[in-house]
């Protein structure tokens, strides 16, 4: 575009001189503020307790403020009680009101308590920022409290007249619960989920919403999520495996309770084909009184397998139409000896099976559905497209999401940058075309996108390519969110979890991104600077309790996956990592168990680690966002000289 054409529509925007000096120097303060704090968190497997919790606290961080702000003002025991009043105010107030202890006394002073940290949380903010983080309701009460000097004498009176009146109209618990709110939200401006919301713990769902509140997310696409925004973009592979992973972990609280699906027509099929078959090889792992669903395990196990052996037939059939995926030998059912009850491994020896009751596979064509799998699979995919908070939450991963971010010096991704032995990084050929590093992250980030914008109503071959390519991520070699040579899903039900040829040998990166020269080449890759790039990964739970760290490479890789999700933490021994980036310094907050409920003699608050400490504080102008401000000033600063030059008319309506 011209740039007289650009300087003429931007005085639209800025009609006027006043109205470009005011923007400027707005800007130009802006740029001089302290950086946002950023928090990084992976692998929340619908742990949403655990995740409320953490996001409500700050990852404990509104625990430390308290300390500094009060600590020689209130006792420990009333610092913790103000926490918890701080990560769930509508729990504590009924509490509080209950016991008696709601008095305008202890009204008085909390609304005074919670708006001088309020105060102290949005010190480095500008005002504008503020206000817009704080609701619609209350906004211009909270923030003419917020912005009053109730220090100086002519003012105290202003001050507590607007609190008694507040008490005096019964008004006390919604305005405490809306600031307390302000914190919660204000004390976690930037949020950057690392992959994986979704599977084994009850309620992804329930984060997804939550998510969707945050004003300022992104979420770099887990394995685990991969195959959900498959499944409801229609890829039937991945709508079993969804069902699979769900009945494995005895989790029928997502599906049938958080997204509507009806498993119906899986029960009654099930039931009645393995109804003789005690499926003691699919006995779901995770055993939990089940709220929502009335299932036993016994029936849970043969649905487990029902959706199983569907699963590893849609499989076959996708490995069939891409030759490309090299994924030949993960044809399981072709590799059985139906009438040995054998399995030819990779290895080529013959490996007696755990389980040869397959009724409805046939071993001339062993992945062809039978009459009624089809059924069962049509009245699913049909439950998961007509989900309509499934298909509003990916729209949201969609917009959301990516398989990698770069901002503010770090590189941001689930699960690896595939990677040889020597460190060169592994090639994918796909349709005459060879993809590694940065452009095979690029590559999947493109296709994951494609199949959305195909109307669903619509089949063509290459709707069918694009979500087989997600079953790909899901588990495919040389896929950027899997990382492992094989998904051993066949061998672990049929012939044993603890055999060498069930070992899911991990790919390369996972060794060499614990060395620094290897690191170095990744941030390169996608353009960063060594000496003060970061990755930030997921995926692989860190052994705390091993003596696994979750930092290497000399302080430039971060791994957070620490165990959020209850089924790892009996492996990791902690329940999970937050990375902290503020102005000052990175930090690691090291989590313990979530269910104690903290009563008033205790708040939640986790170790943290500060891993580095910056030599002088981040500003804005810092940040990402200081180029582009730069640049605007430098656009407005022309346009103020055309003003003045009356080479363009300001425009006073």
């Amino acid at each position: 575009m011209d740039y007289k054409k650009y300087l003429n529509q931007l005085s639209k925007e800025y009609p006027t001189v006043e109205d470009t000096i005011s923007e400027i120097v707005k800007l130009k303060a802006l740029s001089v503020l302290p950086k946002e704090t950023e928090y990084f968190l992976s692998d929340l497997h619908g742990e949403y307790a655990a995740f409320t919790r953490i996001l409500k606290s700050a990852s404990g961080n509104t625990r430390q403020k308290i300390s500094q702000k009060f600590k020689y003002q209130m006792s420990e025991d009333e610092m913790n009680e103000l926490a918890n009043l701080i990560y769930e105010p509508e729990n504590f107030l009924t509490l509080k009101i209950k016991s008696g202890k709601f008095t305008n006394d202890w009204i008085r002073a909390t609304i005074f308590r919670l708006l001088d940290l309020l105060k102290m949380v949005t010190s480095k903010y500008a005002r504008s920022k503020v206000r817009r983080k704080m609701p619609r309701v209350y906004k211009e009460l909270i923030d003419e409290m917020l912005n009053i000097d109730y220090v100086e004498l002519n003012k105290q009176e202003y001050f507590d007249t607007i609190v008694d009146t507040i008490i005096n109209i019964h008004a006390s618990r919604e305005i405490i619960t809306t600031l307390c709110h302000i914190i919660q939200d204000i004390s976690v401006d930037t949020l950057h989920i690392v992959g994986d919301i979704f599977d084994r713990g009850p309620r992804p769902d329930i984060i997804m919403d939550v998510l969707m509140e945050h004003q300022n997310v992104d979420i770099q696409w887990g394995n685990h999520d991969i195959i959900w925004m498959g499944a409801a973009l229609g890829c039937r592979a991945l709508v079993c495996n969804v069902v699979r992973i769900a009945l494995g972990y005895n989790n029928f609280d997502s599906l049938e309770d958080g997204y509507g699906i009806n498993l119906r027509p899986l029960y009654s099929y099930a039931i009645d084909v393995y109804k003789d078959d005690p499926c003691e090889q699919f006995m779901p792992k995770v055993v939990d009184e089940n709220k929502y669903y009335s299932i036993n395990k016994y029936a849970t196990a043969k649905m487990h397998k029902a959706i199983s052996i569907i699963q590893f037939k849609l499989e076959g059939q996708i490995i069939d139409r891409n030759p490309e995926f090299n994924m030949e030998r993960r044809k399981c059912l072709s590799y059985v000896d139906f009438e040995k009850g054998t399995f030819r491994a990779e290895d080529d020896k013959d490996y007696p099976m755990k389980d040869t009751n397959l009724p409805t596979v046939d071993p001339k064509d062993p992945f062809k559905l039978t009459q009624r799998e089809t059924e069962v699979l049509e009245a699913l995919n049909t439950s998961f497209r007509h989900s309509f908070r499934m298909q509003e939450h990916l729209k949201f991963l969609l917009d959301k999401g990516s398989v990698y971010k770069v901002t503010n010096r770090n590189l941001l991704y689930h699960g690896c940058v595939p990677m040889n032995e020597d460190g060169s990084f592994r090639i994918l050929k796909y349709d005459n075309e060879y993809y590694g590093g940065k452009s095979l992250m690029d590559f999947f980030d493109k296709k994951a996108r494609e199949a959305s914008y195909i109307p669903r109503s619509y089949y063509s071959k290459d709707r069918e390519k694009v979500l087989d390519l997600y079953w790909y991520m899901w588990c495919g070699p040389i896929s950027p969110l899997f990382g492992k040579h094989k998904m051993s899903t066949f061998e672990n039900f049929f012939i044993g979890r603890k055999l060498p040829i069930s070992k899911e040998i991990s790919d390369p990166y996972f060794t060499l991104s614990k060395q620094e020269e290897h690191v170095d080449r990744i941030i390169e890759e996608f353009g960063l600077d060594p000496s003060c790039g970061h990755i930030i990964n997921g995926h692989i739970p860190v052994k705390y309790k091993d003596g696994q760290k979750p930092i290497s490479a000399n302080g430039k890789m971060y791994v957070i996956d620490g165990g959020i999700s209850k089924a790892y933490q009996p492996t990791t021994g902690i329940a999970g990592y937050t990375l902290m980036y503020n102005s000052h310094y990175l930090a690691l907050a090291e989590h313990s168990n979530y269910e104690v409920m903290q009563s008033v003699h205790g708040a939640y608050t986790p170790k943290l680690y500060i891993t580095e400490r910056f030599p002088q504080r981040l500003l804005v102008k810092d940040t990402d966002d200081g180029p582009e401000i730069e640049e605007k000033i430098k656009d407005l600063s022309n346009l103020l000289d055309a003003y003045k030059q009356g080479t363009i008319k300001e425009n006073r309506k």
